[in-house]
């Protein structure tokens, strides 16, 4: 059980941007045997993101340790709390790390190498740039980009520069949130856990968590109102699922900011007004997209 908790199962949610493009390559509906190979590849791929993420999540956590015991929760981590020592924990990250890899090779080259990318801009980041300010929640945000783009090349399938774009801004809007929420958690205890929490302020983030949003916004709108989304989907009716998306933005904003979640994890696997916003988003995407298909007029 401890083994399964350093592999942090619960964070496998942020693999979910791989599936975005079965939903905006339109590979749900179609003959059989070609959506589910599609689903199948998917699938696949999403497994290997999430060892090659349980392989970062145990990596850092012997990088954090020391930290970790500073912090009210992340203290209780096996690693941190001396349940699972360094070596087998390390045996285990560099066991994920061959698995992942060689799963998305047996996939395609291009995942692969999206992947072992993946994989060794996170051991950077656990390394030397999560200690600078800014710059480590962009890499976050590009280690979600690489998710939506590793499930577009698995499948072979176009994703809109727009779409890429807005999953950055969005990821980057969580990341900053999740600084936000550690400070409020921490209070005066932030840096002593996190060098960086001593160059956010209260103030900073909710400033950047507004320019983010509006940022994701505003690159989903023009995502919908493209041109190519207008000729893929036959319609531009995607621009009308917006108000989802804002309440589902405020929403987080407003909570992370309280300092009741750890992260965007927790928020998203909680909060259930949340989750009934994003499953009502992904329910107005299929029918828009798959209207036509469906007999359903957009």
């Amino acid at each position: 059980m401890k083994f399964l908790r350093i592999l942090r199962p619960e964070h496998w949610t942020k693999n979910v941007f791989v599936f975005a493009a079965l939903l905006f390559g339109k590979k749900l509906i179609g003959p059989a045997d070609e959506v589910w190979l599609s689903l199948g590849r998917t699938l696949a791929a999403f497994v290997c993101f999430c060892l090659a993420a349980s392989a970062v999540y145990i990596f850092n956590d012997i990088i954090d340790r020391p930290a970790d015991r500073l912090h009210p929760q992340k203290k209780l981590r096996p690693i941190a709390a001396g349940h699972v020592s360094v070596a087998p924990a390390l045996f285990l990250a560099f066991l994920c790390t061959l698995t992942a890899i060689a799963g998305a090779w047996m996939l395609s080259e291009p995942l692969m190498a999206i992947v072992a990318g993946y994989v060794a801009l996170m051991v950077m980041y656990s390394l030397v740039l999560k200690k600078m300010l800014i710059l480590d929640c962009i890499v976050i945000s590009v280690g979600f980009c690489l998710r939506a783009i590793a499930g577009a090349v698995v499948l072979s399938v176009f994703i809109s520069p727009w779409l890429i774009i807005c999953t950055f801004a969005l990821c980057l809007f969580l990341a900053f949130g999740k600084r936000r929420s550690e400070i409020a958690q921490l209070a005066t205890d932030s840096e002593s856990f996190r060098a960086t929490l001593g160059g956010y302020t209260p103030e900073l983030l909710a400033h950047m968590l507004d320019v983010t949003s509006v940022l994701a916004v505003v690159c989903f709108l023009l995502y919908t109102m493209d041109d190519r989304t207008l000729k893929l989907f036959g319609t531009n009716h995607l621009v009308y699922t917006t108000p989802i998306v804002l309440y589902c933005i405020f929403r987080f904003s407003a909570l992370i900011q309280t300092g009741r979640f750890s992260g965007p994890v927790q928020l998203i696997l909680r909060d259930v007004p949340f989750q009934v916003g994003s499953v009502l988003w992904v329910v107005a995407c299929v029918l828009i997209i798959y209207g036509q298909r469906l007999g359903i007029g957009t």
